[in-house]
This record gives structure tokens, sequence and C-alpha cells, in this order.
């Protein structure tokens, strides 16, 4: 089953009583890579006082994750407006980090909502999608012998290695399109190598 992400990011401006409010959108899949896209933003925008954000994980429908921050706005006027513009869209793995620019005039906690609301539903708008296969997390502890030989059949697979965890064996967290779990177990099975599904 697919779902569409974002393509590409993409960034918009929203101007109400010289107050700017910059939206940016991107793909973010997991709280690192979303973290990070925060950091890029605020290095873009370094005298910015706000930079307030929210994002779903994972299929829109049954998101894995969501979060929001409202970065020194008044509670629930920043945070709260962009997740909300986000769950009423089908799009998943997304972020929107909106910066804003205090314009000297003051928009009280309803214009700060529509306002936030105004600027995600904008940078929403201005986004291209594409379909992201959904994904399964697959657990295998294998020896330190057989990484080569798993972390090849990820790439065949075209998943991707989300940790990898080194004690007296090599613990790997796997993430496959769910299309590619029943042949990828069938591969590690022919090799006596066990695999442990969410």
């Amino acid at each position: 089953m697919t779902y569409p992400v974002p393509a590409k990011q993409v960034e918009t401006l929203y101007e109400i009583k010289k107050s700017k409010f910059i939206a940016c959108a991107g793909f973010a899949n997991s709280r690192e890579s979303a973290m990070a896209f925060l950091e890029s933003v605020k290095q873009q925008y370094p005298d910015a006082r706000h930079h307030c954000w929210a994002y779903i994980f994972g299929n829109p429908n049954s998101p894995s994750s969501a979060a929001m921050a409202d970065d020194g706005e008044p509670s629930g006027t920043a945070g709260k407006p962009i997740l909300n513009v986000l769950q009423h869209k089908d799009i998943g793995d997304i972020m929107i980090i909106v910066t804003r620019y205090f314009g000297g005039v003051k928009l009280g906690a309803g214009g700060l909502v529509r306002a936030y609301s105004a600027a995600a539903q904008q940078a929403i708008d201005a986004l291209e999608t594409r379909e992201e296969l959904r994904l399964e997390t697959l657990y295998v502890t294998i020896d330190f012998k057989h990484e080569q030989f798993v972390r090849h059949l990820t790439e065949q697979a075209i998943g991707t290695i989300a940790s990898c965890n080194y004690s007296s064996s090599v613990f790997m967290e796997i993430k496959l399109p769910s299309v590619e779990v029943e042949h990828f177990k069938q591969k590690l099975a022919s090799v006596a190598l066990t695999v442990k599904s969410v």
C-alpha cells in the first residue's frame, strides 16, 4: 500500500499586518530527520524569533507519530494549527516549519491561529507529492560475518537500515517495503538467519 509524501521541499511566504510567516514543508520520516530539517531552517533564518512546527510520520490515515511545537508563541496558537492543516491532508511523512518575523502589530491569539493555519495551508498548496511505499520494520540479530550479506539484501529490496547496534552480535532495525518482506525473510532463512517483524 502506498501513500503520498512530499516530493521535495517548498517554501512560501504569507504576510499579514507587516508580520511575515515563512512556511517550509518537506519530507521527514523520523524524529532525527525532522530535527535536522528544523535546524536547517533555523540556520537559514537565524534572526527570526519563532520557528513553529508540526509533523506526521507514516501513513496519514494511521500515523506512526505526530508532534508539534509553538516555539515561544502563546500555547496552542502555532503548532496546533499547523498540525490541524496536516491532519486534514492525505499526505504522510511530512513536516511543516513556519518561521515568523514580527512586524510590530500584535495579531492576538485568534489572529495567530489564523495566520499559522494560512501559512501552512499555502505551503501544502504549493507542495508536489510522490507515492511512498508502506514500510515494515524488521529486527534482525546476526553474527558479524553476516552483516554485509544483510546490508546487500536490504539494498536489493529498496529498504533502509534504520539502526545498527553492535554487542556480542549485530542487532539491526530494517525498514522494507511491505511487498519485499516475505522474499527478504526467505533469503535470510536460506542461510539459517531469522528475523522478527513488528
